[in-house]
């Protein structure tokens, strides 16, 4: 009974991976209907591990189940962007300054080098490759959290914000401008020691800038396209 059990959690694990990985790199777009019965043919497992992953998925906020719908990938509107922004500036801001006793040379060193890449891609602007470089520099600085639950909170805020394809970046792309320098200020802080509360607050203050570009964007142009992975 125990080895079923395992092996149950087994394939409920990599069912949960694989659709999440299909989430993140838009594979699976807002809106995109998950069939159970086509994905456990695809993983050649049966529909119970899933299942569970589906409600692993909803209980994260990357799914919805909808009767005579199913299960499909959650659209995003606005006012949850707005609100998933707001609170990982809160949660990244504290994990980042918990981290930052612990980010060693190297991590630093390690940031930097992917913010001078960021820098590079300004001149031939990829929205999506300056988004995926953005997620890697802003780990680098939060990932030594000694606090598993923020953590968790803030890699939950991460991963609703990379379920949707495009970046913010793509609709503000001065803003990416902007975050660069800003992330550079963020590194020099965090060099210098010291008191945490400053670098809780300009890491705050850095990704609401980017809700506060994107907003603006919305209301300059009157529109209201989806919004998508930051930084």
């Amino acid at each position: 009974m125990t080895t079923g059990r395992v092996k149950d959690q087994s394939k409920s694990q990599r069912a949960y991976q694989w659709i999440k990985a299909r989430i993140s790199d838009g594979s699976y777009s807002p809106g995109f209907r998950l069939v159970l019965g086509q994905i456990a043919k695809e993983l050649d497992v049966s529909v119970v591990p899933v299942r569970e992953a589906i409600r692993r998925l909803e209980a994260e906020g990357l799914v919805t189940f909808e009767r005579n719908v199913g299960a499909q990938v959650a659209m995003f509107d606005d006012s949850e962007y707005q609100f998933t922004m707001q609170t990982l500036a809160l949660v990244e801001g504290a994990a980042t300054a918990l981290s930052a006793p612990s980010v060693t040379a190297d991590d630093i060193a390690r940031a930097r080098a992917i913010n001078l890449e960021m820098i590079e891609c300004l001149d031939h602007f990829d929205p999506h490759r300056f988004t995926s470089l953005n997620t890697e520099f802003h780990s680098v600085l939060y990932e030594r959290c000694p606090n598993p639950h923020l953590l968790d909170l803030v890699h939950r805020g991460w991963d609703r914000l990379n379920a949707l394809r495009d970046s913010t970046f793509g609709f503000v792309p001065g803003r990416a401008r902007e975050s660069v320098v800003e992330h550079e200020d963020l590194l020099r802080r965090i060099e210098a020691g010291g008191d945490p509360l400053p670098i809780e607050l300009a890491a705050r203050a850095h990704r609401i800038g980017t809700l506060d570009a994107f907003l603006a964007f919305q209301a300059r142009h009157s529109v209201h396209p989806s919004p998508q992975t930051e930084s």
